[in-house]
């Protein structure tokens, strides 16, 4: 399987490069500007076992939405590139990952239907420079350009640095689960329909 891709994506707004290995060892190198993502896509390699670069440039002087976004575009092109034809893969991933007092849980389909479930609420609008309501924003980026269904719901959490942290680690723990090669079907598609 060939689980490795690259993808840059220019706009009028923003320029962001992802270089990503699904079979990776959860090294990251990410400079997008935003101090806070890059906290969170350095905890998602690592819980994914992802290697990931992620160099963006954005208009981070009017806000910072375009660049979350757009990471989020481009790292989920670069997830749907390197899965291919999803041959050999488990094809579904679930996690629940507690951070002290919140519990995050995600599931995902590398379905090639993209969808979005988000329930999460965050009990202030900011953190550190990020305003919590682009975390959404991020994830389905990342579920549609993904080409996966993916649900992520808070059962529990007060702590916004903690609620977030839980989301990007128990997504990248149903990524590790749904991309990683099926040793009782190896070579196979994971559908009745014979493609995804």
């Amino acid at each position: 399987m060939n689980h490795v891709a690259e993808i840059t994506r220019t706009t009028s707004e923003t320029d962001i490069t992802v270089r990503l290995m699904l079979d990776g060892s959860g090294h990251a190198e990410v400079a997008t500007g935003i101090g806070f993502l890059d906290h969170m896509l350095t905890a998602f390699a690592r819980h994914a076992l992802v290697d990931l670069v992620v160099r963006a440039q954005g208009d981070l002087h009017i806000d910072f939405h375009h660049t979350t976004e757009d990471v989020g575009i481009v790292l989920g092109q670069a997830i749907a590139q390197a899965v291919g034809d999803k041959r050999g893969i488990r094809r579904y991933g679930s996690a629940v990952v507690p951070m002290d007092e919140a519990l995050v849980d995600a599931a995902l389909d590398l379905s090639g239907r993209p969808f979005l479930a988000w329930s999460v609420a965050f009990e202030r609008d900011k953190i550190g420079e990020i305003d919590t309501e682009l975390f959404e924003e991020f994830f389905r980026a990342l579920a549609l350009n993904g080409l996966m269904t993916l649900h992520v719901t808070q059962r529990a959490g007060r702590n916004a640095h903690h609620v977030a942290e839980a989301c990007f680690k128990a997504v990248a723990r149903a990524l590790r689960m749904a991309s990683e090669a099926d040793p009782r079907a190896p070579g196979a598609i994971p559908s009745t329909k014979g493609a995804l």
